[in-house]
């Protein structure tokens, strides 16, 4: 009963741990990533929801390690 809990929760996190990994700005690279990649932090766009999302995905990560190692130790 416990064990299908945690379960249910380790799902319910991985989903909102897939969406929001997908809601990030991607990072460009080469050369034209790089002089555009400056100018976006020089004037500061997204920042505030870029820092916010990476926060989020932070705790959802640590909170489906928790998750995971609850179901493995809580298997019959």
């Amino acid at each position: 009963m416990l064990r299908t809990f945690f379960l249910v929760l380790q799902i319910i996190v991985s989903l909102g741990l897939i969406a929001t990994i997908l809601l990030q700005s991607g990072r460009a690279s080469g050369l034209s990533g790089a002089i555009a990649g400056g100018a976006q932090s020089l004037l500061g766009k997204k920042k505030g929801l870029d820092e916010f999302l990476n926060r989020i995905s932070t705790v959802l990560a640590v909170c489906f390690l928790l998750f995971t190692l609850l179901v493995v130790i809580l298997q019959p």
